[in-house]
Order: structure tokens, then sequence, then C-alpha cells
């Protein structure tokens, strides 16, 4: 007898429906063709475990499982529920008629229970496009499956559950989540605010202009500042993700095996800060077969790199591209895969190798020389794409006692997505533009344009504090973020003195 299952296959973020094809006839062995991987090779062993402990058993007889599209390479374990229905519903073990109307997807143990899975929403949402009546999937992840409405998502313990299901022997129970609700649950759920930090106005004000431009921005500083502090607490001004984002920000962590099995939703920003031991191919994504990588696990939040000249000269500069195009495109020899990338980067460093350079009470044991290499292990390239540079400075004594509280983050976020407003109507007819950051040269010359004093000042700045061509744009940029914020429709000669402040790095005297 024939019997067709339906599992998926995750290919970037998106998923791919695979038809498992059983025939069992006359004969003997077990034949499984269709390009599996090992893991999926070595299924016929744990099916056969966890049938034998629910009462049934493989067929001695000849088993042809073909999983289609046969050209394209299928890969885990998840797929040994469906096979295990597939054999049983081509044994006559259990009804056929009703097997080919729901997704299955699962890893089986020895004893029958049902395993996690990776990529379980973009796996839904693929069912739901195709008319599949339901999706029946490990436990674990039924919560995040269910995200998807107009499909019945079952979760499930054992695989004993799914043939009781089949049988009519017993039913089982659908998972149902209300999306919006969990969506405008957690909206606004933040742990870190922004009121626990004792001083650092300046670096608070420059944080809020990146959040609210969409700025990379990078703190030079001494060890204990406050820099890490600072940087975990730029995702709460950020402005809330909406519900598209949220999904397709779920839909990342989902590939990538990162959603807890309680949550359903992703509602708050990503903050994702890799160790500076990182490798190239786990910060963009990659591998034999790609999986996303850090800057995509960072997608629509903030990827914070701490100490940033320890970090490997090649790690840095794979980040050039997907920091201008906002997305990573990883080319195999049969097939490419694309994730996006649309972060904040947002990074930290000593300013020398000992940390005490420019220190108001420390002395810098290090050379001229040595200041100068340790900045030089930042490119230029990479630099030019980081808007905001500024200075951190121990916090003294006096500040850090303080009863009094600083401002919190709704309210500093509040401005941040009044800026963001403006932004939204200003870049309408622009769809690839979002932000102030993201401003083309065209652009920068029709919505940064500066009056008469302006120029003077832009010009007097650039002189004096031999700052390098590529300020000149940058400069532009945050000061119409600082006009933004000011609501203001000009660019004035106070947003332009500001905007200067944020340019340390590009200083003729920095380390000298």
């Amino acid at each position: 007898m024939l019997v067709k299952t339906f599992g998926s296959a995750v290919q970037g973020i998106d998923a791919l429906t695979i038809t498992i094809e059983v025939s069992i006839s006359s004969g003997y062995k077990y034949f499984l063709v269709g390009l599996p991987d090992n893991a999926i090779k070595e299924s016929q062993q744990r099916i056969d475990s966890a049938l034998r402990q629910h009462g049934h058993k493989i067929p001695g007889k000849k088993i042809v499982i073909n999983m289609a599209p046969a050209d394209i390479r299928k890969e885990g374990s998840a797929y040994d529920l469906p096979i295990a229905i597939g054999i049983l519903a081509a044994n006559e073990d259990i009804p056929a008629q009703e097997v080919s109307k729901y997704i299955i997807m699962g890893e089986l143990s020895l004893d029958g229970t049902v395993r996690p899975i990776k990529g379980a929403l973009p796996i839904a949402i693929r069912a739901r496009e195709e008319g599949f009546k339901g999706f029946i999937l490990p436990k674990e992840n039924a919560r995040e499956a269910a995200v998807v409405d107009k499909l019945q998502v079952f979760g499930v313990e054992n695989i004993k559950e799914v043939i009781d299901f089949f049988t009519g022997a017993a039913k089982l129970e659908q998972v149902i989540v209300d999306t919006r609700k969990e969506f405008y649950k957690g909206l606004h759920q933040s742990d870190l605010d922004f009121s626990d930090v004792k001083g650092q106005e300046n670096v608070k004000r420059a944080m809020e202009i990146a959040a609210a431009g969409g700025h990379n921005i990078i703190m030079v500083g001494p060890p204990g500042a406050g820099k890490t502090m600072l940087a975990k607490r730029l995702p709460g001004i950020l402005p809330p993700l909406t519900l598209h984002e949220a999904l397709e920000t779920t839909k990342i962590h989902s590939v990538a095996g990162k959603i807890g099995k309680d949550t359903s939703l992703m509602v708050t920003r990503p903050f994702i800060s890799p160790h500076h031991t990182i490798s190239d191919v786990a910060l963009v994504g990659g591998c034999t077969y790609p999986q996303p990588g850090a800057i995509s696990l960072a997608h629509n939040g903030v990827l914070f790199l701490d100490e940033l000249p320890e970090f490997k000269r090649t790690v840095l500069e794979v980040m050039r591209q997907p920091l201008e195009d906002r997305k990573i495109t990883i080319s195999r020899a049969k097939f490419t895969v694309e994730y996006p990338a649309s972060f904040m980067m947002v990074s930290s460093m000593n300013p020398c190798p000992c940390g005490y350079y420019n220190h108001p009470e420390k002395e810098c044991v290090c050379t001229t020389g040595m200041v100068q290499k340790y900045l030089n292990k930042i490119s230029g390239p990479l630099l030019d794409r980081i808007d905001i540079h500024i200075e951190v400075v121990p916090v003294p004594f006096k500040e850090l006692s303080k009863i009094q509280t600083s401002e919190n983050s709704d309210t500093i976020r509040k401005r941040v997505i009044a800026a963001h407003e403006i932004q939204s109507r200003r870049f309408k007819d622009s769809p690839e533009v979002y932000s102030n950051a993201q401003m083309s040269s065209k652009q920068i010359r029709t919505y940064c344009q500066i009056d008469d004093a302006g120029q003077i000042l832009l010009k007097n700045a650039m002189e004096r504090l031999g700052l390098s061509a590529r300020a000149y744009d940058r400069i532009l940029k945050v000061s119409r973020t600082i006009a933004d914020l000011a609501n203001s429709e000009n660019i004035l000669p106070e947003h332009l003195a500001e905007a200067i402040q944020y340019r340390s790095l590009d200083r003729d005297n920095w380390g000298n």
C-alpha cells in the first residue's frame, strides 16, 4: 500500500513542504531515498524502538520511503514522526485517509517520546498557506506554531498520542494562542531602565539620538565607566516592535532553535552580545547547511560588540556589507539563502591597551604609537559606518552616591517614538529607507540643508578639529536626528554643534 505523509524543510527563514511517500509490498529490506542526511538514515532504529514500546513494530516487508522533492537535501531528525506514521498507515495499522491532511514533525526517542524541533513557526506559516488542516508537532514547540491563525495546532508528548488520534481512540487538545493579546501583553516589559544609571547624562543623550535615528554608535572609555550597562539598556528606549517585526524576529529565532518552550511570540527587541572570540561564520551565518548568525538574531534589535578591537579583523570586515544592505546572502554550490540583518550596531572599546588614555585621574602607560595601533585595529570602512563616537568617562563618587534617580527609559522612549514618526512621514515614498541613518547622498542634500551660519560652523569644525571627509555626511545625518528630536523642521546651528561632538575618533589629534 502507498501512503503519503507530509513534513517540512526550512530554507533560510522560510519552509518548504516535503512529501514522504511510504510504500509497503511483499519482500524484505528497508529503503530510504530522496537525499536524506545521516540523521534521517539513522531514523529506522529510533522508529523501530519507539513503535515497539507502544505495541507496534516496523513490518518485515519491503519498505520504500521517498522524500520528495528528491533533489533537495533533507537534514535533521525531525522527520522521525512523519516517517513512523507513514509506515503505520501504509501497513494499515492506522487509517490513512486523515494522515495526509496534517503536517507532522518531531524527533523520536527510543521510548516514543517526541523531542522538540527547530523552525516550527515558518513551518506553520507554510502549512496554512498550502491549506493543510493542522500541524502535529512536539508539545514544547506548540505555542510557537499556534501563533499562526486558521491552522489547528496539536502538541504531543509521545507517538502513542498521535496513533490514538488517527485511530480515533483519543482526541488531541488544540493549542490556541491569542496572537494580539500575547503581543500587547509583553510589549512594554523591560527589566533594565536608564534610571538605574548614575550620571553619564551626555552618553544617555547620545544613546537617545542613536535610537531615534537608527545610528550605529561606539563608546570609548576606560574599564568600569558603564559602557556595557548603558548598551544593555538601549533596547528599552527603542520604539516597540510592530506585529510584523515581531513575527519576522520570531521566525529567525525559531529557525535557530532559540525560542523557549513557553514562548509563543517575541515581543521585545533582541539584544545580542557575542564574545570577541566569535568566528566570522558564527557572526554572519553559514556553515555547510546555513543557519542564522548573530547579526540575523539581532534583526530588529541591537548587536552589541563589547571590546571591539579584540574581535578578529576578518570578523569585523564581513559586517561591512550587511551594515549597508541590511541583509546577508549566503551562497553555496546548489543553493542561496538570504537572512535579514537590519540591526543597530552598538560597540564599545577601551581608548588604549591599558585602558586609561585621557583618564581624568589614572595615568596611561601606553606610548603614542601603541594608542594609534590599538585604534587602527578598527578599519576605516567599518568606522565609516558608525555615525556616533562618544567618550565615556568614569562617574565620580558624588554622582554615584546620589539618591535622586535620573530620567527613566519610558520618558526617553516617548521622544524617540515621536522622532521615528517624523522619519516615517519623511521617507514614506522610499521603501528601503526607514531612518535618518539610512539616507543616501541625494537624500542628505534634500533633507539636511543648513543655513549660512551652519555652513560656517561646520567649515570651522572640519578645519580646526581636523575632521575627516567621511565625518561630513555623518554629522549631517546625526544633526537631522537631533532636529527631529527637537521637533524642528530645519537643522539649526545648535543641532550641528551637538552632532560635531560625536565624531571623537575622526579627529586628527586622537591618540597623539
